[in-house]
């Protein structure tokens, strides 16, 4: 099942006390001593911690030799906008060289890797496909496979990882928030993701990465983990995070999803619903987060799910679609819902759904039972895929 992976071994608490989930980054005797010699390449950005101090940090002051940091989308220190493109720079703090895979390349090069002995990916994941840390780990995993470079994951939990749901990519919508036949909600943290990756042939000439995997400890797939630092800007909050999968869909709508205000994903709305829904806001430019973002400085109004009670996404283990149906049934313009035509922060909802009929559906007035059925079976076949890939219960 595991190919080329190798997982760390690790002794067991023996308290009978409840347990504390303890991410792969945090259980440091499993892999300081396998780094020290080694010519460190880490994938990074701030989520990358242990305890409350940055991964970097941690191993500088333990001596060791990182040579080069590579920064996802936000980059490596997280204070880019969605979508921003990322230059290399030297780190201010450390004077580390950072390598952007989020601006003119997408993975490591050969001469990147070049004086790189040991890789080590540590990113935050929130389990949905179109969030963009499992594209930039199998272009990571390319070029390791490539190069003949090993990969350390020190694994973290995936928040959402109790829900598998949604339509499988159909793979001629591919793009850059859809690289990968899977659902919406793929349910696995990253180091799963990786062995998939490996085991379902989806590097280039079906090139294995050869990998070495810190699991999390105490950790099921079912449990609920708050995340220690936001993974991206707009998801700031750990309603928004729960929220994502389902409310990341209204970004290939007319609706604004909270963009422009300290809740995105949060609350939905449109200058078109007033006199329709009672809750009103206004999205501002905020720097870092949405500088332009829709309907910027007009007033919109649309639902709140800031309280939103999540124990119920977890009693169905599904993602929300009642809010997609009813904000389409409600929109005064529905002929334009899905026209992107107004500005270039709607994205196209094909590609985040990940197959094109989902829009003729909401037009022909499917019900949600009927929208379900049309993803299997391919849902039902990647649930038994997945599970030959679970580290995890």
């Amino acid at each position: 099942m595991l190919g080329s992976s190798t997982l760390f071994a690790w002794n067991e608490p023996t308290s009978k006390a409840p347990k504390t989930i303890v991410t792969g980054a945090d259980q440091t005797d499993q892999y300081f001593e396998y780094l020290k010699g080694k010519r460190i390449g880490i994938l990074a950005n701030p989520t990358t911690i242990i305890g409350k101090k940055h991964l970097v940090d941690s191993l500088l002051t333990r001596g060791i030799n990182i040579v080069k940091v590579f920064g996802p989308e936000h980059g490596f220190r997280g204070n880019a906008s969605n979508g921003t493109k990322v230059s290399d720079e030297k780190d201010a703090a450390t004077g580390i060289q950072i390598i952007s895979l989020y601006g003119k390349k997408r993975k490591p090069s050969k001469e990147d890797l070049a004086d790189i002995d040991l890789m080590i990916y540590d990113i935050q994941d929130v389990g949905c496909r179109f969030y963009t840390y499992i594209n930039v780990l199998r272009d990571v995993m390319e070029s390791c496979a490539e190069f003949n470079k090993e990969l350390l994951i020190l694994d973290r939990p995936n928040p959402n990882g109790y829900v598998v749901d949604g339509p499988i990519l159909d793979m001629k919508l591919k793009s850059g928030i859809g690289q990968f036949p899977v659902p919406i909600a793929h349910g696995m943290t990253i180091a799963e993701f990786a062995q998939m990756i490996n085991g379902e042939g989806w590097l280039p000439e079906k090139k294995n990465c050869k990998l070495k995997i810190v699991k999390v400890l105490n950790y099921k797939h079912d449990m609920e983990y708050v995340l220690p630092v936001n993974p991206s800007p707009n998801l700031n909050t750990p309603q928004s995070i729960l929220l994502y999968p389902s409310t990341c869909l209204f970004e290939g709508t007319r609706l604004n999803h909270g963009r422009g205000t300290y809740f995105a994903f949060t609350i939905l709305g449109s200058p078109l619903y007033k006199g329709i829904y009672d809750f009103s806001y206004t999205p501002v430019s905020i720097k870092g987060m949405s500088e332009s973002p829709l309907y910027m400085d007009e007033l919109c109004y649309g639902i709140d799910l800031r309280k939103y009670d999540t124990k119920e996404l977890r009693k169905t283990c599904q993602i929300n679609l009642k809010w997609m149906i009813d904000l389409y049934n409600n929109y005064p313009e529905k002929d334009k819902f899905f026209d992107r035509s107004m500005s270039k922060q709607i994205g196209n909802i094909d590609y985040l759904i990940g197959v094109a009929d989902f829009k003729n559906q909401l037009k022909e007035g499917k019900t949600e039972k009927e929208i379900r059925a049309s993803w299997e079976p391919g849902l039902s076949d990647y649930k038994k895929m997945r599970k030959k890939y679970l580290l995890y219960k």
